[in-house]
């Protein structure tokens, strides 16, 4: 069938919207009409090769919509199910059949190398060129096939649809790693190095878990006011703060934090993140970060802490998603404030707003 997409042709190129083939479900895959689909600091990195996927290809890995047709063999969707899209996994590894699949070991293979779970790809240009899948589903696009595996129903119908595209990857991150595998201690303490979407939900999570101090380090007065807001108890400016590590250990908290979250992928915010923490304190790292030099004894193991990766909040996307709209229900989790709609046709603003800071979560209504 033909479909609109944004399509990558060159490193850093601007997206061109453009009719495209996408063929039809295989086994175990579904047709979806998307909503809409989140705009993601890995789609630019993407698109930037900083990480390399083949060019050229259909971007995009936050998508929802609702199901039009399915595969053969599949059991869990019927046409009119309203679905979210999260990141693609084999299923048949260790890791995956230990219920890690963020951890699959063909992860890279399946979300970078422009392929479907089966090593093939549904998209091609008018004139037969092969164009690569990102993350098996690339949603920048009016339609998509994607495994079943990776669809998450959505059973709400009083929550709008296109809300639940960036669950399946940057909220989903941010919270994930605080509920899924930070599991902090109530009253215990945090420090988020920025104010993005995956901090933001870093935050929210940090307050459900029961967190009594939540530090907001970001340089965006509006989102360091948002991250009050959203349950931070602390902010510091870091364009403000000379001795940001000086003013969380001696300032804010008696000798550091149990927990630090990097989401910035700054080498030199990993490292504050790092010295921020209290002895046997845990610092992660979740955003896409190059080298960074370490005195191990002095920084690391000197006080037993611990510096880990966390890939897509060490979650089950089809358990933690509706978990986290679950809290959002409730009003636990308002992830809504964080978001600003565009119409699929203004995708290259999306990302230019985004990039420049002028909102925290873009999201492209194909249905607007």
């Amino acid at each position: 069938m033909k479909i609109k997409a944004a399509v990558t042709h060159a490193p850093g190129a601007p997206f061109q919207i453009e009719e495209v083939e996408l063929a039809a479900p295989q086994k175990h895959e579904i047709l979806v009409k998307i909503t809409a689909c989140g705009v993601c600091h890995t789609d630019d990195a993407a698109r930037q090769q900083v990480i390399p996927v083949p060019l050229p290809a259909v971007l995009g890995h936050e998508g929802c919509g609702v199901v039009e047709a399915v595969g053969p063999e599949v059991t869990e969707f019927q046409p009119g199910d309203k679905v979210g899209i999260s990141f693609g996994y084999c299923g048949r590894c260790h890791n995956c059949m230990t219920a890690h699949q963020h951890a699959c070991e063909n992860f890279n293979a399946i979300n970078f190398g422009g392929v479907q779970p089966d090593g093939t790809s549904r998209l091609s240009a008018l004139d037969g060129t092969p164009l690569a899948t990102f993350f098996g589903q690339s949603s920048f696009a009016t339609h998509v096939v994607v495994n079943e595996a990776s669809a998450v129903k959505v059973q709400y119908d009083d929550i709008d649809l296109a809300l639940v595209g960036p669950m399946g990857c940057g909220i989903q991150t941010g919270a994930g790693a605080v509920l899924n595998r930070l599991r902090p201690e109530f009253g215990s303490s945090i420090a988020v190095f920025g104010c993005g979407t995956v901090g933001m939900s870093a935050i929210m999570a940090a307050k459900i878990a029961g967190c009594e101090t939540i530090i907001a380090v970001g340089g965006n007065p509006k989102s360091l006011e948002l991250a009050k807001e959203l349950g931070a108890t602390h902010t510091i400016n870091r364009k403000e703060v000379d001795d940001i590590v000086g003013t969380i250990k001696n300032e804010i908290t008696d000798g550091g934090v149990n927990y630090a979250i990097d989401t910035s992928g700054v080498p030199d915010f990993v490292k504050k993140a790092l010295a921020s923490c209290r002895f046997m304190g845990t610092a992660v790292v979740l955003g896409a970060t190059g080298d960074v030099t370490f005195n191990i004894q002095a920084e690391l193991m000197g006080d037993a802490k611990s510096l880990i990766g966390i890939v897509e909040g060490d979650a089950i996307p089809k358990l933690f998603i509706p978990k986290l709209l679950d809290y959002y229900k409730k009003g636990m989790f308002p992830f809504d404030k964080l978001i600003k709609f565009y119409p699929f046709e203004q995708i290259n603003e999306a990302f230019e707003e985004s990039g420049s800071g002028k909102c925290i979560k873009a999201i492209l209504r194909m249905d607007a």
